[in-house]
């Protein structure tokens, strides 16, 4: 029994016709235990439809019956790859079982009479040992027979998948490209055919030049985009597009736009013509970025600079400033009429030598401390002034940091302070002048009263206190004059300890040891509070010395500071000395003394507690009475 699909045909047709590797498969394939079994049984519709299959140049595939057998042609055995011939004359669900579900939808719907059209259709589809992702066009049309019955479906298969990739690709690439220009500067591209005048450009590129996106995605002469070019940059403009064409070099231009509202914005426009086989430019690619904010910051800058410039060179102080590094590579003008060098002379490390040469090492080590710390520089030195003579210069800088807390300019002064310098010393000579004068008054109060008291021995015992007291008040007033050798803090200010020791100093032992310890805070004193405190501790002391502590080899006194808030507490306390009761009254000069001393002049409080083992001082005295400014403040009111 034959077995060719064409009975009938000659042998020479036959054999031209089984060239084809898949019509002689389908010829010589056993179809004895195939559920359509042997060709000679095919009804006609079935053979001429699987006739015009075979034949067809575009990759077809016919679904047979309701197992769907899988019967196509050579263009559909190629895109089958390695799984041809295996699958040739299999159920289509068993054929391709990662896509049997697909399969049989369609199976269906041919037997139904249904077609179906897929565009694009997605598949994973095992054709070379592994899933892969396939796109296909597919157009399904249902089998009938001539008794217009359905017996399956034949599709056309188109295999699009290196179309979608190279689209997806594209879509990927127009993506990053969009990415990369919202990202930056760039506003658009331009393309100029030269030959026909016209430019075609991306929508952002068209409106800021004032043109139609849709008009300039068509083309347009390139003089519609000249118009958008502010009128003295225009001319400039289409000389540079000329030049690059003529030399064939990249164009790069910086020009004005003029908006629609009448703003003002600035771009850089950048190609390079593109010539032919003969030489001739054909197209004129290029870009364009936007540099409003650029200008804009530079004419900010510009501004800012020289209103800075201007500030400095109006102010009174020369003004200086460096690189982190510490390069000096600035100056106001005041800086050069003060030394009299010619501008830049002094830049780097110039401005060293216009110091005194001993005070040259002590600057360049201040200065390399301070780039090295980050502190703030302060030095007095003398500078050479355009006269020759060196004036001493206060030089003062502080660093400038960027959000990181990095060092990234440092802005110095220099302010002229000889003669502020020379007063001061002065002012020193009229001290110490003033403060001999008063030490001599000191000295004939003391004379005085010595000499009063020699025909009145009755009244010896009062004109030694007065004596000592007026001794007293000779030591506070030196203890705190200024510049006083013995004061830690010169200009007239102390320490309470040092007033304390040095006012009972004549109590130290002979081991130069004194009995009265200071312990606990210590605090700062002026001419303020010297001259009370001094008589305070007098009338301690002397007292001390004739009934308490002081009056025995072993007493001792301990005197406690404390600093609460805005007050300053100070307890003195007698030990070892002999057992006394509480006095009953306490209406002696030397108390009225110290309650005038602590209340009136300091607007403090005193407290005496007569304990048996000595006696007990709490003074309570406002830390402003320690300053000499309180003096000018008004005594509460009582």
């Amino acid at each position: 029994m034959p077995t060719s699909l064409f009975p009938n045909a000659t042998p020479e047709a036959r054999e031209r016709l089984e060239q084809d590797p898949t019509i002689k498969l389908l010829n010589t394939f056993d179809w004895s235990n195939n559920p359509l079994g042997p060709i000679p049984g095919w009804t006609e519709s079935l053979k001429s439809a699987v006739r015009t299959m075979m034949v067809a140049t575009t990759p077809m595939a016919m679904l047979v019956g309701e197992r769907g057998i899988l019967l196509y042609n050579q263009g559909y055995a190629e895109f089958a790859g390695p799984r041809h011939p295996e699958i040739f004359g299999m159920p289509a669900e068993e054929a391709w079982p990662e896509i049997a579900d697909f399969n049989r939808e369609n199976i269906d719907r041919g037997l139904r009479g249904e077609g179906l059209s897929l565009v694009g259709q997605h598949l994973m589809l095992n054709r070379h040992g592994e899933l892969e992702p396939v796109w296909l066009d597919l157009h399904y049309s249902p089998l009938f027979d001539d008794a217009a019955e359905t017996f399956g479906t034949v599709c056309v298969v188109i295999d699009v998948t290196t179309r979608v990739l190279a689209e997806q690709a594209l879509a990927r690439s127009e993506e990053r490209m969009s990415l990369a220009i919202n990202g930056t500067d760039l506003v658009g591209t331009w393309d100029w055919d030269v030959e026909n005048n016209r430019v075609t450009s991306d929508d952002r590129f068209a409106k800021l030049f004032n043109l139609d996106p849709l008009r300039a995605g068509l083309g347009v002469p390139i003089e519609d985009f000249l118009q958008a070019i502010h009128p003295d940059d225009v001319t400039r403009v289409g000389a540079e597009i000329q030049a690059a064409i003529v030399a064939g070099t990249p164009y790069k231009s910086e020009y004005r736009l003029i908006g629609p509202d009448g703003s003002i914005s600035w771009v850089v426009a950048s190609g390079r013509p593109r010539a032919g086989a003969d030489g001739k430019v054909r197209r004129f690619p290029g870009v364009v970025f936007d540099v409003t904010e650029q200008h804009r910051y530079a004419d900010a800058l510009a501004k800012s600079e020289l209103e800075f410039r201007t500030l400095a060179d109006t102010m009174p102080q020369m003004i200086w400033a460096t690189r982190p590094d510490g390069y000096h590579d600035y100056y106001n003008a005041r800086w050069y009429e003060f030394t009299g060098t010619p501008p830049g002379t002094t830049d780097g490390a110039g401005w060293n030598d216009m110091f005194h040469p001993e005070d040259q090492e002590r600057a360049w080590q201040a200065w390399r401390r301070s780039l090295e710390t980050g502190e703030p520089y302060q030095i007095e030195y003398r500078l050479r002034h355009h006269s020759g003579e060196y004036r001493w210069t206060l030089g003062r800088a502080l660093p400038i940091r960027d959000l990181s807390g990095q060092i990234v300019r440092w802005i110095g002064t220099c302010t002229d302070i000889n003669e502020s310098k020379r007063a001061a010393q002065e002012r020193e000579l009229v001290a110490q002048e003033l403060s001999h004068r008063i030490k001599n008054i000191f000295a004939v109060l003391t004379g005085i009263v010595s000499l009063s008291a020699r025909g009145r021995p009755d009244i010896k015992p009062f004109a030694d206190q007065l004596r000592q007291r007026i001794f007293a008040l000779g030591e506070a007033h030196d203890f705190v004059r200024p510049q006083n050798y013995l004061s830690p803090n010169p200009g007239g200010q102390g320490n309470l300890s040092a007033l304390v020791a040095r006012l009972t100093r004549a109590y130290d032992g002979e081991d130069g040891k004194s009995p009265i310890r200071f312990e606990g805070d210590d605090t700062a004193i002026d001419d303020a509070a010297a001259t009370p405190l001094a008589l305070i501790f007098h009338e301690l002391a002397t007292n001390a010395a004739k009934y308490g502590a002081l009056s025995r080899p072993d007493g001792w006194i301990s005197l406690t500071g404390r600093l609460d808030d805005d007050h300053y507490h100070l307890t003195w306390k007698e030990h070892g000395g002999p057992d006394i009761a509480e006095v009953e009254s306490l209406s002696g000069f030397g108390s009225k003394l110290l309650e005038l001393s602590v209340s009136g002049q300091m607007r403090g409080a005193v407290e005496r507690i007569w304990e048996t083992d000595g006696l007990r001082v709490e003074l309570s005295l406002p830390l402003s009475s320690l300053k000499r400014s309180s003096r000018l403040q008004p005594a509460p009111a009582v």
